[in-house]
C-alpha cells in the first residue's frame, strides 16, 4: 500500500503518518526531510528540487510499502499517479495555528522570543501558514490543494473538522478495508 497524507502546516499530517506507521508497519516519510537541507536552526536551506525528488524516490524504492506525509505540490506529475490512497487533512484555521504556535514554542522555547532573527524565521512562519485557506500564502494553499485532489488517480479520503487521531485512523483503516477486499 502506497499512501499520501497532506494538509496545511499544523492540520496532523505528521501525527497521522506516525500513527499509522505504528498501527500498519509501513515504513513513514515526512516530506520536509526531503525539502529541506538540516541546519540549526532548522528551515532555513530549501534542497534542490531534483535532488530532493530523488532522495524521495530512492527511500521509497527500498520497500513495496510506505506512506508520504506532507505536501508534494510543485514536485512533479510523476505523483499524481503514485499513490494507492490519499488522505487530506483540514481542521479550522484557528485551531491550526493555534497548535502551530504551541509546536514551535515546545521545538524551540523562549529563543523563537528572545532573538531577534528567530523571532523574525517564527513570525514569517506563523505569517505564512496563516495564509493557507486564504489562499495568500505562497505554494501551499487550500486551493492548490483541492486541485490537486482533482489531478489524482487513487482514492481520496477528505477530513475535514477536529478528529482526535484515533477518530483519523479508523476512517483510514475502514478506506484501507475497502480496497483490500476489492
Amino acid at each position: 500500500m502506497r499512501i499520501h497524507i497532506f494538509g496545511a502546516s499544523g492540520s496532523g499530517v505528521t501525527t497521522l503518518g506516525n500513527a499509522l506507521s505504528t498501527q500498519t508497519g509501513i515504513p513513514y516519510f515526512d516530506t520536509d526531510a526531503y525539502y529541506w537541507i538540516p541546519s540549526n536552526p532548522p528551515y532555513l536551506f530549501r534542497r534542490d528540487p531534483t535532488e530532493r525528488i530523488a532522495l524521495l524516490t530512492t527511500d521509497l524504492s527500498h520497500s513495496a510499502n510506505w506512506i508520504v506525509g506532507g505536501s508534494l505540490l510543485n514536485w512533479g506529475d510523476q505523483w499524481l499517479s503514485a499513490f494507492d490512497l490519499a488522505v487530506f487533512l483540514w481542521v479550522p484555521p484557528s485551531l491550526r495555528l493555534e497548535r502551530l504556535r504551541k509546536r514551535e514554542f515546545e521545538r524551540y522555547g523562549d529563543v523563537i522570543f528572545t532573538d531577534k532573527d528567530r523571532h523574525q524565521q517564527y513570525e514569517e512562519f506563523i505569517d505564512w501558514a496563516s495564509g493557507y485557506d486564504t489562499n495568500v500564502a505562497h505554494g501551499r494553499t487550500l486551493q492548490a490543494h483541492e486541485n490537486w485532489m482533482q489531478k489524482l488517480t487513487c482514492p481520496l479520503i477528505e477530513l475535514r473538522g477536529n478528529h482526535t487521531v484515533t477518530e483519523r485512523l479508523d476512517m483510514v483503516a475502514r478506506q484501507l478495508a475497502l480496497q483490500n477486499h476489492r
